[in-house]
């Protein structure tokens, strides 16, 4: 029996290549992205262990120690440093410092993104060197008017050493003389980071370390330990702070490296799990045809004494065969992949260390276990069917169909489990749990999976009067797909599911960011809004500014505090009074901003709910310095995610600040936002990289780009599945039209010529694929609307969007990917020569 079955396999070649690449695909995306995250996770590994090679200790405050961070006394002073250079087991020892540094590129844009631009401090040693930096041009800033730029950096914006830069640190805007250039291996330059360095006492004004630094770190001399410096340094730890050897520091490093990268490998991961799981249903389809045009062989086998059990084990030998070679291949590929991977994220602007591409012994393992075990699973059910065929079938070459009862029995457990399925969703939707929303959408899945056969019958039918334009071809082409329902519902099924989530996706993605767009775009009546590029707050000098400007005609700034009401905590927002109805346009159930005065409060409806307040009532809000104010209620306003809690004159909020700072000031332009308003704005504020100029398309954009990032993405990984479902459409045709050689040769003996012979097999193939196509957008619906109503609980202004255009082009695609797919088959099957095909048994 082996012998037959390796037979068979060599026998059918062609006809098992399809389910050789299906296999193959599945098992690449799992094996490249195990290789990927191998490769990624290791380089960062390498290069942060590179960053502690002029370290043994480590001295850093213990936050665990200090109930309140702010009020504690400076810890790792200058006195310690020296006391940690002064150790006998001490060779040296570095204050470290760092913080935002926000450099301008010579278009006068930011370089990077909010914290990814730092600055650092350069502190020599005795030597006149500091070991974090490898000098490749230049030398080390040494006044307050110079800095070095990493090479990184200067390589990516063009600055070379004695150049004039333009950055900002404290507020105001700096120019400064690059005087050299610097190699690194700090994580966030690999990262895609930017650094610049200060001389030490320059970056610990600017970066407010004046009285302390972040971090001490000591280098052990000759001879000694990292654990005989850590017993040194333990004799003169103050209070607060802790001693950490380089090997601690190297495993905390490496687990947050393994913690960063664990969600990225697990997504990567479920979506080859999806690839695999459409893979199935190609195995399933290829050896069901293939045990259905074997019938006679096996019948004979079974009439010569072979057992229902040998018959199923010869299937599932060449299910192990081909599954060997595809996972061997799949492996080949995987690398491949995961080698693109790091060449796309690198291309996207993220930068991953050097390094060479790592293979763990257990990823060729876990591609082999795979490829093997999901052949083998997918071709049971086919064998179990050949082990059934009877031998007295060898005698008239018949193999009797699938009855109606075996279809009748699907259909009543496919209903079942799409109820079951429908019922956990909606108590999941209701009760607001995910895991029975997750649960019921798989089941659901399972489950229309399971009835697609019996849908495929109505669906299909719809689709009468357009084939029929086609003539005898289109008339052929719709009684061909439903001819054999589970052939026409398994193929199917591999393209619905692509589509199911691509249109689930797609919906939640295109409503969410409506929904922030409403939140964040709609409410605003001004033109432009200004901030801090990391979220930092702005001087008042700022507001001031723009005040002054005769294009300006309102501003208000927006201050944060905090504080409670009764024990509740409430945030609050300090606001200019006489102008902020001009700027902001929130929806009042009851007062407005007309009254908003000394002692006035705007609240969102939420917190007057849970504190029974209402236009005209008093209550005392204490603030965190524990002072309070009594405030009148002059408006009541329906919250959301994005503008929410208590607005107030600045004048009750500032008294209770340490510092008074605002996180937004709202701007309107006499002549509304403009190319022109814009470069106003930007150059009153002095061209500040740190400094942001936003207007309302421009927060829309910056909303809808880190969903459209996440959703192309997204894409782009079912896109293998979807890649799977089509090679199924063209190895179901192919086999299709094998086994109809006989009656295409017939239709070609009474006049059906070549043309329509193509005609009608890719008409087909366009029927089947728009079937699963309709199916998949019809389910993604319903799951989107699911998924959205659990949304819409935490997110108030989240409305169902369905977004038709994009709909339009997925069936679009599905046509195109039928006549893709038809292409081969209809190809073989014009080309069948009539006389031969009616002679084929």
């Amino acid at each position: 029996m082996f012998r037959t079955a390796l037979r068979n396999v060599l026998a059918h070649k062609a006809r098992l290549l399809m389910t050789v690449l299906a296999v193959m695909l599945g098992v690449a995306f799992v094996s490249g992205t195990l290789v990927f995250t191998d490769t990624v996770g290791e380089a960062f590994k390498k290069s942060s262990a590179k960053s502690f090679d002029h370290v043994s200790v480590a001295i850093r405050a213990d936050w665990s120690a200090s109930d309140d961070e702010n009020q504690r006394e400076p810890l790792l002073t200058d006195a310690l440093l020296r006391k940690a250079e002064a150790l006998p087991g001490a060779e040296s020892a570095t204050g470290s410092v760092s913080g935002f540094t926000a450099l301008a590129d010579k278009d006068g844009k930011l370089v990077g993104d909010g914290w990814s631009t730092l600055g650092a401090n350069h502190a020599p040693g005795s030597d006149g060197t500091d070991p974090r930096y490898d000098f490749t041009d230049g030398r080390a800033p040494e006044s307050p008017e110079e800095i070095a730029l990493d090479s990184r950096t200067a390589e990516r914006t063009g600055y070379r050493t004695g150049d004039t830069v333009r950055l900002s640190v404290d507020g105001p805007v700096r120019e400064s003389e690059v005087t050299g250039v610097f190699d690194t291996d700090d994580g966030n330059v690999a990262a895609g980071g930017s650094l610049v360095l200060f001389d030490n006492d320059t970056a610990r004004e600017l970066l407010g370390k004046a009285e302390e630094y972040d971090e001490i770190t000591v280098k052990a001399a000759a001879g000694t330990s990292q654990a005989e410096l850590k017993a040194e340094i333990g004799e003169m730890l103050p209070e607060g702070t802790e001693a950490i050897t380089r090997d601690v520091l190297a495993d905390e490093q490496a687990d947050m490296i393994t913690s960063q990268t664990k969600s990225m490998s697990d997504t990567l991961l479920y979506f080859a799990a999806i690839a695999l799981f459409v893979g199935v249903f190609i195995i399933a389809n290829t050896f069901t045809m293939l045990v259905a045009q074997r019938t006679r062989e096996l019948a004979l086998l079974r009439a010569v004494g072979a057992s229902r059990r040998q018959v199923t084990r010869s299937v599932l030998v060449e299910a192990l065969l081909v599954g060997l070679v595809a996972a061997v291949l799949g492996f080949g590929v995987g690398i491949g992949i995961a080698v693109g991977l790091r060449s796309l994220i690198g291309s996207l602007g993220a930068v991953i260390p050097d390094g060479p591409l790592v293979v763990s012994p257990s990823t060729p393992l876990t591609a082999l276990v795979i490829g093997v075990v999901v052949t083998m699973i997918a071709a049971w059910l086919p064998g179990r069917r050949a082990a059934k065929v009877p031998p007295v079938a060898a005698m008239n070459s018949v193999h009797a169909t699938p009855t109606t009862r075996g279809l009748v029995v699907r259909n009543s457990i496919g209903a079942v489990i799409t109820a079951v399925g429908a019922a956990a969703l909606f108590l999941g939707v209701s009760q607001q749990e995910n895991l029975f929303m997750a649960a019921g959408a798989g089941a659901m899945l399972i489950g229309v999976i399971v009835l697609t056969p019996l849908l495929s019958r109505p669906v299909i039918a719809a689709a009468a009067p357009l084939l029929n334009g086609f003539g005898v071809a289109g008339k052929l082409a719709r009684q061909n797909a439903v001819r054999n329902p589970r052939r026409t519902a398994s193929t199917a099924s591999a393209l619905m599911i692509g589509l199911t989530l691509i249109t689930a996706l797609t919906v939640i993605a295109v409503s969410v960011q409506g929904a922030i767009n409403k939140m964040a775009v709609d409410l605003l009546k001004s033109d432009y809004t200004v901030s801090m590029s990391t979220g930092n707050g702005l001087s008042p000098d700022v507001r001031e500014t723009l005040d002054e400007l005769p294009e300006t005609t309102a501003t208000s700034p927006m201050r944060n505090a905090y504080g409670e009401i009764d024990g509740g905590w409430a945030p609050l927002t300090g606001i200019d009074p006489k102008t902020i109805g001009k700027l902001l346009d929130l929806d009042f159930s009851g007062g407005s901003f007309a009254g908003l005065d000394r002692d006035g409060a705007i609240v969102d409806q939420e917190t007057a709910d849970a504190h029974g307040l209402k236009t005209g009532d008093t209550f005392e809000y204490t603030f965190q310095d524990d002072r309070s104010e009594t405030l009148r209620v002059t408006g009541v306003y329906e919250g959301n995610d994005m503008v929410q809690g208590l607005f107030v004159p600045t004048a009750v909020v500032d008294p209770h600040l340490e510092e008074v700072t605002d996180y937004q000031v709202l701007v309107k332009m006499a002549g509304g936002a403009s190319e022109g308003a814009e470069k106003t704005l930007v150059e009153a504020l002095g061209e500040n990289p740190a400094v942001k100029v936003q207007d309302k398309q421009a927060t829309s954009d910056e909303v809808g780009k880190m969903i459209n990032l996440m959703l192309n993405m997204l894409y782009g990984l079912l896109a293998m599945a979807v890649l799977i479902a089509v090679l199924g459409v063209v190895n179901t045709l192919a086999m299709s039209v094998f086994e109809r050689k006989h009656e295409i040769g017939m239709l070609r003996a009474i006049g059906l010529d070549r043309s329509r012979v193509k005609r009608m097999v890719r008409l087909e193939s366009v029927v089947i694929s728009l079937f699963g196509a309709v199916l998949g957008i019809g389910l993604g619906l319903f799951m989107a609307w699911a998924a959205g109503r659990s949304i819409s609980e935490e997110l108030a202004t989240y409305t169902m969007r369905i977004p038709y255009d994009r709909i339009a082009v997925f069936l679009g695609l599905a046509a195109v990917v039928g006549v893709l797919a038809a292409a081969w088959p209809a190809r073989r099957a014009a080309k069948l020569n009539a006389l031969e095909a009616i002679k084929a048994e």
